[in-house]
């Protein structure tokens, strides 16, 4: 089932919710919706839910206007954040409630409910917990719960607001890897609410960022990371370090560093985004900036300076990499930056 959203706009008083907003989603396509609080993104998944009407603009399911429908009839799946299950059913109860409430001509027997309900607790690798309560859960459990319970009715449409948010991250990411092997599987056309840069990197097909209302840029996770299209895209996702200069010579000054600007007229005020991985340091007593800390982060490790006549200038390495023999904070080091892309400011 695909879903088109078309000029959709929503204001509460002076506040712009969404501001003509328009995407297309295909048959399924797991699509994540990505921003800062207040993007718009959860008001965008409210109003292809239902739960919420826009001022202007349609929603289209299958081609079909179901920008009137009720919520009950545009056969959507929801998965929230703080679970939402029933406290005084068991786990089989919870997965089975949306069949056993559905109009009668549609209800399937016990039997098949019952068996529904094991192929479901199974393929969410919950099997011998059915008899449990919510209480006796971990919160990953209880979000498996979860999304069993919304893929029962067999859904259309799954939708997906910050399921993973309050799970401490190793269950984050064992879950968002359940979650893209499951989509995989039933091929459920899925919208993915979230925040997190690599949650919605990892699971989705393509990637959705929003901003202050407004689309800012849809494309794979690999167009979006190498392929920003515009200044906030560049600085919201990835790992960057934002940078004022002046434009000299083709140049962007920025300090004591010099990045290629070609395009720009001398004098002009620039932004430098450079991700911490397309930069080069070596210890170089004649460098141009001076280590302020070394992290390491597993696999990683992270290097902090203080650029000369700018600000802090951020670099990541593998943890066994050459460039970091001797680099210790205090000491000085040369700089390269591998790759930049420069904007007006």
């Amino acid at each position: 089932m695909s879903i088109e959203v078309r000029n959709v706009s929503k204001h509460w008083g002076p506040v712009v919710g969404l501001d003509q907003v328009s995407l297309h989603v295909d048959t399924g396509e797991l699509v994540a919706l990505l921003g800062p609080s207040g993007s718009g993104k959860t008001t965008l998944l409210r109003i292809i839910a239902g739960l919420e009407s826009s001022d202007v603009g349609s929603v289209y399911f299958g081609g079909e206007d179901a920008t009137d429908a009720r919520v009950r009839d545009r056969g959507v799946g929801f998965v929230f954040q703080h679970y939402a299950l029933f406290k005084h059913m068991s786990v089989a109860e919870n997965v089975a409630f949306g069949l056993r409430v559905l109009p009668k001509d549609r209800r399937p027997d016990e039997s098949k409910i019952r068996a529904k309900v094991e192929q479901l607790l199974s393929l969410v690798q919950l099997e011998g917990l059915s008899k449990r309560f919510p209480a006796q859960l971990s919160g990953g459990q209880r979000q498996r719960v979860a999304l069993a319970r919304a893929l029962a009715v067999e859904p259309k449409v799954l939708l997906l607001d910050e399921p993973f948010g309050a799970l401490d991250q190793r269950v984050r990411e064992e879950l968002r890897r359940r979650l893209r092997k499951l989509h995989d599987e039933l091929r459920v056309t899925t919208v993915l609410v979230t925040h997190d840069q690599e949650e919605a990197l990892e699971v989705s097909d393509r990637v959705v960022v929003m901003h202050k209302g407004r689309i800012e840029q849809v494309g794979t996770p690999t167009e979006i990371l190498d392929h920003p299209q515009t200044a906030f895209v560049n600085e919201f996702v990835g790992d960057v370090n934002a940078l004022a200069g002046v434009v000299e010579d083709g140049h962007a000054r920025i300090g004591a560093l010099r990045v290629p600007a070609a395009g720009f007229a001398s004098g002009t005020t620039v932004r430098a985004f450079v991700r911490t991985y397309d930069l080069k340091m070596w210890r170089d007593e004649a460098g141009i900036a001076t280590v302020t800390q070394v992290a390491t982060l597993g696999d990683r490790v992270k290097v902090m300076t203080r650029l000369d006549g700018a600000g802090e200038l951020q670099a990541q390495f593998p943890r066994r990499s050459s460039l970091l023999r001797g680099v210790e904070p205090g000491c000085r080091v040369a700089v390269e930056v591998t790759l930049a892309r420069i904007y007006a400011a």
